[in-house]
C-alpha cells in the first residue's frame, strides 16, 4: 500500500510543474484551429507582398483618374445644358417670330380686303364730280339737250377709264355668231341662217381680261324656216256665240 502511494505522489509531482508552467494538456485539436495556426505560422509569399505594394501605390492613381473623368463628365453635362438652353431660346424666338408673322399677314389680308376697291373708288370720285356739275348746270339752264350731252360725255369718260386702267371690256355682239359662253339667249326665233346669230342686244356684256363678268342678254336667230303669219283671224265674240 505504501508503494502505491509513492507512485501516485510521483505522478502528481510530475504533473504539477507542467500545469504551473502553463502548458496545456495534450488532447485532440479541432481542424479549424489547425488551419488558423498553420496560416498564422506560414510565411507570406514575396509575390503577394509585391502585389499588395503595387495595389497600394496604384490606388491614388486610380482615384485621380476617376476624379478627372468625373470632372470631365461634369463639364460635358454643363456644356450640353448650355447648348440645350440656347437651342430652346432660339426655338422660342423662332416660334414668336412665326406667330407675329401670321398675325401680320392676317392683318394685312384684312386691310387688303377692306380697302381693295380704294383705287377704283378714287378714280370714280372725279366722275361723280362731273355728274354734280352736269346736274347743277342743267338746273340753271333747264335744257334737256345740255343735260343729255353732259351725261353722254361722262358715260364716255367713265367707260374709257375702266377700260384703260382696269381692263374692263364691253361687248355688244349684235350681228355676230351666238356664243353660249359669252351670250345669254333670252329669245330665239327661226330664220334663214346657217348658224345661230345674235339679232338684238338687250344688255351688253362685260369681261375682265379673258374672264366674262356678265354675259350679254340677246335675241338669237336659229336655223329653220321662218313661221308664216297666220291667215286665220280670231272671230269676234258675237260670231263665236252664234256658231
Amino acid at each position: 500500500m505504501s508503494k502505491h502511494k509513492h507512485d501516485f505522489k510521483a505522478q502528481e509531482g510530475q504533473a504539477a510543474p507542467a500545469a504551473a508552467a502553463g502548458v496545456p494538456e495534450s488532447g485532440p485539436v479541432p481542424p479549424q484551429a489547425e488551419e488558423v495556426s498553420a496560416a498564422a505560422v506560414s510565411p507570406v509569399p514575396e509575390g503577394a507582398r509585391e502585389n499588395a505594394r503595387e495595389n497600394a501605390a496604384a490606388e491614388p492613381a486610380v482615384s485621380a483618374a476617376v476624379a478627372a473623368e468625373l470632372e470631365s463628365a461634369k463639364g460635358e453635362i454643363a456644356s450640353l445644358r448650355a447648348e440645350v438652353a440656347e437651342l430652346n431660346e432660339k426655338y422660342l424666338r423662332k416660334l414668336a417670330d412665326e406667330v407675329n408673322f401670321r398675325k401680320r399677314m392676317a392683318r394685312e389680308k384684312e386691310e387688303t380686303q377692306k380697302y381693295a376697291v380704294a383705287s377704283l373708288l378714287g378714280d370714280l370720285i372725279p366722275i361723280l364730280d362731273d355728274f354734280d356739275r352736269g346736274i347743277s348746270s342743267s338746273d340753271v339752264s333747264k335744257s334737256f339737250d345740255q343735260l343729255h350731252e353732259g351725261v353722254v360725255m361722262i358715260r364716255k369718260q367713265l367707260s374709257q377709264m375702266l377700260e384703260n386702267k382696269y381692263a374692263l371690256q364691253r361687248f355688244e355682239p349684235k350681228g355676230k355668231p351666238f356664243d353660249p359662253n359669252r351670250h345669254e339667249a333670252l329669245f330665239a326665233e327661226p330664220s334663214d341662217v346657217e348658224e345661230p346669230m345674235v339679232s338684238e342686244v338687250y344688255l351688253p356684256g362685260y369681261a375682265l381680261h379673258d374672264r366674262v363678268l356678265r354675259t350679254a342678254k340677246v335675241r338669237v336667230r336659229i336655223p329653220g324656216a321662218p313661221q308664216a303669219p297666220s291667215a286665220k283671224k280670231a272671230a269676234p265674240d258675237g260670231a263665236a256665240g252664234q256658231a
